[in-house]
């Protein structure tokens, strides 16, 4: 982080840079879904995961450790990440290879990431702190993504048919359905105690 801290970067380009590395594990999906592409390209989306994550945590490092905050970052600390998770969720559907509930599955995932954040911010909205609980918060959803792409790699090397996939996407679904749920919970308790 130090080294990281003593370049030019500021918050906002690390978090700007983890966007391109959603679009590279993306395509590297769209590849296995559409062109027939090498399991290595599952490794190397699984990479591709890590590294976006990696850019979500240095951003903040540098913004408070190095002093480099900016007026924006707030901004450019949550916007990126809707997207990257769009992207590496649907990717993953496009990839296992079924157009239909595959596909499916992507955007359901999506949309229950989304409804994550949206019910973490609501919270803000009504003067709670945000709340980040699980089961499935973001770093659960792409800890699973990473080992499911790994999975499904082996699983493609073998010549068994693609399953290692939709089993993932059917856990982030259901166990990111219940993080929403628990949030809402959570958040109707307290405005209850606040009265």
């Amino acid at each position: 982080m130090e080294a990281v801290a003593k370049t030019p970067l500021k918050p906002n380009t690390i978090s700007v840079m983890g966007i391109f590395f959603a679009l590279g594990g993306f395509a590297c999906y769209l590849a296995v879904g559409y062109g027939n592409g090498h399991p290595m390209l599952f490794l190397l989306a699984a990479l591709c995961i890590q590294a976006r994550l990696l850019c979500n945590l240095v951003d903040g490092l540098v913004a408070v450790e190095a002093g480099k905050s900016e007026p924006t970052g707030v901004l450019f600390n949550e916007a990126p990440d809707r997207l990257e998770d769009a992207l590496f969720l649907l990717g993953a559907g496009i990839a296992t290879g079924h157009p239909f509930y595959g596909i499916g599955l992507g955007w359901l995932c999506v949309a229950l990431a989304l409804g994550t954040a949206y019910v973490r911010v609501l919270g803000g909205s009504l003067g709670l702190v945000q709340d980040f609980c699980g089961p499935m918060a973001k770093q659960q959803r792409m800890f699973f993504l990473t080992v499911g792409s790994i999975g499904a790699c082996a699983e493609q090397w073998m010549g068994y048919p693609p399953r290692v996939l939709i089993s993932t996407l059917l856990v982030i679904a259901v166990g990111t359905l219940l993080t929403v749920a628990r949030r809402l919970f959570r958040m109707s308790a307290l405005l209850k105690a606040r009265g």
